[in-house]
C-alpha cells in the first residue's frame, strides 16, 4: 500500500500529573486541522491543542514522527509520544 498522511487536531486537558491528551480528531487537510485545533483550544476544560500530521504506511504500521503544524495555548514540551 502507498504512503498516506493523516492530519489531526489534539486537545490537552489538565490532569493530576500535568497535561494530558484529550480525544484526537482526524481532519481532511492541514488547514482543517489547524482550524479544529484552534476551536478545541477554546473549548471549556481544554487548556490547549495542536494540529499535527503523520505520514506512513497503514498496512505495515510504519509511520514517521509527528510534524507539529501549529500549537494553541498550553501543550506539553515533549510531543515525542504522538
Amino acid at each position: 500500500m502507498s504512503e498516506v498522511t493523516y492530519y489531526v487536531a489534539l486537545p490537552f486537558v489538565l490532569a493530576d500529573d500535568g497535561l494530558a491528551a484529550g480525544e484526537a480528531t482526524e481532519c481532511f487537510s492541514a488547514n482543517s486541522a489547524v482550524m479544529r485545533a484552534e476551536a478545541l483550544s477554546r473549548k471549556p476544560g481544554h487548556v490547549g491543542a495542536i494540529a499535527f500530521s503523520r505520514s506512513g504506511d497503514p498496512s505495515s504500521g510504519d509511520f514517521s514522527e509527528a510534524k507539529v503544524i501549529r500549537k494553541f495555548g498550553e501543550v506539553p514540551d515533549d510531543l515525542s509520544a504522538l
